[in-house]
């Protein structure tokens, strides 16, 4: 197996690892609160979803398209 799928894998991991951890970010009660009074979640919580979103997109590309074994 090539390294760029192998690298895929585990980037499509952690951007997987990110999403949960960015999901279960916005069920705490700050983001609750933040969430009731200012319309929106917390940066942090976020970022958390969008690198998690970009991680685990990038991650599938690399996966599926990387380079072909010889």
């Amino acid at each position: 197996m090539p390294i760029s799928r192998i690298a895929g894998i585990v980037i499509c991991i952690i951007g997987i690892a990110l999403l949960i951890v960015g999901f279960n970010a916005s069920e705490s009660a700050a983001d609750q609160l933040s969430e009731t009074f200012l319309g929106r979640y917390t940066d942090e919580t976020v970022w958390y979803l969008i690198a998690g979103a970009a991680a685990a997109i990038g991650g599938f590309v690399m996966m599926m398209f990387g380079a072909k074994a010889r």
